[in-house]
């Protein structure tokens, strides 16, 4: 069983977080940002009543696994995970924040998600199953859910604040950012999942899908930001399980959501609360993926 209750809210110095994501909680501290991963998890769109101990460790650790794994591929705006590069006012928290924080560059973000897809599920299979294509790439008629792509795809989608993302295509992604800095972010998109898949697959885990996102520095650099190839971001597999033709076991959210389904929650609020079984068996999950993805134990 976990250790520790689950972090919801992250207060420092008697105040609350300059901006609350989903999941993570931010500081400005001026020429830097501080980015602080809860323990909240989210699901159809809302974030629960429950918080899942040691997931915010999992996506911060791993993402800087990641991180250091791509940096061949492309700069990211990762400066330290160490407590000791924190302001000297925030060391009197370096308990609550050690292994859940990073201290990053400030970037303007992009208005898009990047999104590249090996294996035909979740959204994009809805909309094969329509349109015979996702986001306007054309695919082989016959493929079944879960198949794995011909090559992977790039498929964009616009960042919703509430509710979900929205698959546009690589025109209409064009049209927000430039044609110039959509073809830059497919090459480099395309570029880390190629990377994460391989290393992924050689710990016995098929990278399905990710998404990525980028941001502008402040010398007009685009470089990587936010988390990367997280079960969070990210559908990942056993590959021993695998078997095309219909969903496939994950390492996310999956007991979160059979669990929803099962007590017929209307997908509106009020948000219900974990019963303990789903919320260990979900740690176990975002644990093990990080363990088998890094042959690390978590901080």
């Amino acid at each position: 069983m976990p250790s520790a209750a689950p972090l919801l809210d992250t207060r420092l110095n008697g105040t609350r977080a300059d901006r609350h994501g989903k999941v993570r909680d931010l500081f400005d501290l001026g020429d830097r940002l501080l980015l602080v991963a809860t323990d909240r998890i989210s699901a159809f769109d809302y974030v629960l009543g429950s918080g899942i101990p040691d997931k915010g460790k999992v996506l911060t650790q791993l993402s800087a696994f990641w991180f250091e794994h791509t940096a061949g591929v492309v700069t990211n705006h990762l400066l330290s995970t160490d407590m000791a590069d924190l302001p000297a006012s925030f060391l009197p928290h370096r308990e609550l924040l050690q292994g859940r924080s990073m201290l990053v560059r400030k970037t303007t973000p992009l208005a898009i998600e990047c999104v590249a897809r090996g294996y035909l599920s979740g959204s994009g299979w809805k909309e094969y199953q329509t349109a015979g294509a996702i986001c306007g790439v054309p695919l082989p008629p016959g493929l079944r859910e879960s198949e794995q792509l011909p090559a992977p795809i790039f498929t964009p989608a616009t960042k919703a604040s509430t509710g979900h993302d929205v698959n546009i295509s690589e025109a209409e992604a064009g049209a927000l950012i430039g044609e110039d800095v959509v073809a830059e972010v497919r090459n480099l998109t395309l570029a880390l999942y190629t990377a994460g898949a391989a290393h992924a697959k050689s710990r016995g885990i098929i990278l399905a899908d990710t998404k990525f996102e980028f941001g502008v520095a402040d010398t007009g650099e685009l470089i990587l930001i936010d988390e990367v190839m997280t079960p969070d971001s990210s559908r990942y597999w056993p590959l021993d399980l695998y078997a095309p033709g219909g969903p496939q076991p994950s390492f996310d959210k999956q007991f979160v959501r059979d669990y929803l389904e099962r007590i017929q929650w209307n997908k509106h609020p009020p948000v219900p609360s974990l019963p303990d079984d789903v919320v260990e068996k979900t740690r176990d999950k975002y644990v093990e993926a990080f363990r088998r993805l890094t042959g690390r134990e978590l901080d």
